[in-house]
């Protein structure tokens, strides 16, 4: 017999560990179980970087986990949580190692995805599953969580904390507004090959700033694979239109940063997702995942999508074809993303929001030395309800 879901939780678990994407769609979730449930301990159990990202989000006890110590590191997280028993455990990571992890947790009852969204057999370790919901956006299946214990009210909210000290790394930049972010590289993982060309970045760089007088910023972390495409692109812009700060923040220094842009262009990596939690106008560029699936939530409609192109040309067949997550492994397929479309799609971008940056252009942004608080914009499209 299935145990049944608690009406009224005292404390929630959350198992997601990674990746920094994938935490920020969760924020929502997080934000409408704190509204259904006020007086609730919320636990999230969460990887070490991403923790560096979400450090200090209100109302939320983090345990960290550092997937780099292994089995030894799970024990060491048991022994922590040794006295604790949840009420619920809402297992939200599809990978074996996190699944191996929640057995050492104690939980009245464990949720996990669906047999159709699970992967690594993640429904072998929960005693209930969410209702299928097929072709959903990850943000839409994280909320999918909060709806089957219960929650009514899942408005969009995030409220991400940026400290004093991450908008003093970017006046450490010398960086002035306007201006938009470009981050140019997704993580550099084994056949993660999301990566636009330089010279299809030096482009859009060279638009934004002839056309509307928009300095590019380039953010990213410090590995070589970054630090080479930065280069790069520099070398192929006029010097006056962009600056490189790979590797020169911390993640809540990249948030600050985001906060303060006109704009945030990047593929299918962290900072679209930081972009639109912070509620700034974000260009996706995608041809190896789907954007219907992952694209910056807020901004769908202006994500750059070559992903039915992709499979068409390296899977050889059609988008509907091919499941709902499906990747497209190829070192080629973002090559066919054109700078002419990115261009379009950054004019139409600028154009929708161009009211709600002139009501507030007697707000400071972070690099001019504001509050701790972006500039208040209105969503791209759509709502939970409209999904």
């Amino acid at each position: 017999m299935k145990p049944s879901l608690p009406s009224q939780p005292k404390h929630i678990a959350i198992l997601r560990l990674s990746a920094l994407g994938d935490v920020c769609n969760l924020v929502p979730t997080v934000r409408a179980l704190q509204r259904q449930w006020p007086q609730a301990r919320i636990t999230w159990i969460i990887g070490k970087g991403e923790h560096s990202l979400l450090a200090g989000l209100s109302g939320v006890e983090f345990v960290v986990y550092d997937k780099a110590t292994g089995f030894a590191g799970m024990r060491a997280l048991w022994r922590t949580l040794g006295d604790t028993r949840f009420d619920v455990l809402l297992h939200m990571q599809q990978a074996i190692r996190a699944s191996v992890l929640s057995l050492g947790l104690k939980a009245d009852v464990r949720v996990g995805y669906d047999k159709a969204r699970a992967k690594d057999a993640q429904h072998w370790f929960t005693q209930r599953q969410l209702a299928p919901h097929p072709r959903a956006h990850v943000l839409e299946s994280f909320m999918d969580f909060a709806r089957l214990l219960g929650v009514e009210n899942d408005r969009l909210e995030w409220d991400m904390p940026v400290p004093e000290s991450a908008i003093e790394e970017v006046r450490g930049l010398g960086i002035s507004a306007p201006y938009v972010v470009i981050n140019p590289c997704a993580n550099p993982r084994l056949r993660n090959f999301r990566n636009w060309s330089p010279e299809g970045y030096a482009s859009v760089i060279e638009h934004a700033y002839t056309q509307y007088g928009l300095k590019s910023v380039l953010s990213g972390g410090g590995s070589p694979q970054e630090r080479e495409m930065g280069e790069r692109i520099v070398s192929l812009c006029q010097p006056e239109s962009v600056i490189s700060a790979i590797g020169a923040t911390s993640l809540k220094g990249v948030l600050a940063l985001i906060g303060g842009a006109r704009a945030v262009i990047a593929p299918d990596t962290g900072p679209v997702h930081m972009a639109n939690a912070m509620g700034v106008p974000t260009l996706g560029l995608y041809a190896t995942t789907n954007p219907q699936r992952a694209a910056p939530y807020l901004w769908r409609d202006f994500a750059v999508n070559a992903y039915p192109d992709a499979v068409r040309a390296y899977l050889d067949k059609d988008v509907d074809e091919v499941s709902w997550g499906q990747r497209v492994r190829h070192r080629d397929a973002m090559q066919l993303i054109k700078a002419d479309d990115v261009i379009a799609h950054l004019d139409a971008l600028l154009a929708h929001t161009a009211a709600a940056f002139a009501d507030a252009e007697s707000t400071s942004t972070y690099a001019e030395g504001a509050e701790a608080a972006p500039i208040s914009r209105p969503p791209a499209s759509g709502s939970m309800d409209e999904s």
